[in-house]
Parts: structure tokens; C-alpha cells; sequence
């Protein structure tokens, strides 16, 4: 259950960072948008996993193994792992990039 601020945002679309407070800015999950929100040049593999695994939801069950048969570095699918892991336990979110509109 959330609680509702004055401004009628959601308690947990505001996070705090080095003391200052950030607003989540919705993002539209997909493959390409999750890899570039891990970063750390894993967005390199975009256009493998789209091909191979196909949706979004198919990623976030995906196993090593798979991931190693299509020849990401083991690095990559670590980051790649790791991300998931906390995506499908709500911990993390990839955040729009600054200066972008989101339709």
C-alpha cells in the first residue's frame, strides 16, 4: 500500500540520493531500454537479444547458459543477470534519460 503526497505522487516514485530528492520518471520496458538503462556496454547486444529471445518477459527468464550460447561475454551476462534479477524483484528500474520526452 502507498501513501499519496500532497502533490498526489506516489510515495515510491520518489527516491533520495546523496540527500536529494529524485522523481522516477516513467520509462516503457523493453529490451532495448533495459540494456541501455544497465549500461556499461551490454546496449552493444541489443540487437542479438531482440532477435533470439524476442520480448522483454522472455529476457527476464532467460539463463546463463542461453545468454552464453548466443556469445555474450560473461561479464555482459552478469551485468545482464544480475539486472533482471532485480527488475523482477522491484529493486530496479531503468530511468529516462534527461531531456528526452517520454509519449
Amino acid at each position: 500500500m502507498t501513501s499519496m503526497f500532497n502533490n498526489g505522487m506516489e510515495a515510491n516514485d520518489i527516491f533520495k540520493q546523496n540527500g536529494f530528492c529524485y522523481t522516477a520518471r516513467a520509462v516503457k520496458v523493453g529490451i532495448p531500454e533495459f540494456l541501455t538503462g544497465v549500461g556499461k556496454g551490454v546496449e552493444t547486444h541489443i540487437e542479438k537479444l531482440e532477435n533470439e529471445i524476442g520480448d522483454f518477459q522472455q529476457l527476464l527468464v532467460t539463463r546463463t547458459l542461453k545468454l552464453k550460447k548466443l556469445g555474450i561475454p560473461c561479464k555482459h551476462r552478469k551485468l545482464i543477470l544480475k539486472y533482471t534479477h532485480k527488475y523482477r524483484l522491484g529493486l530496479w528500474r531503468p530511468q529516462a534519460e534527461p531531456g528526452k520526452s517520454q509519449a
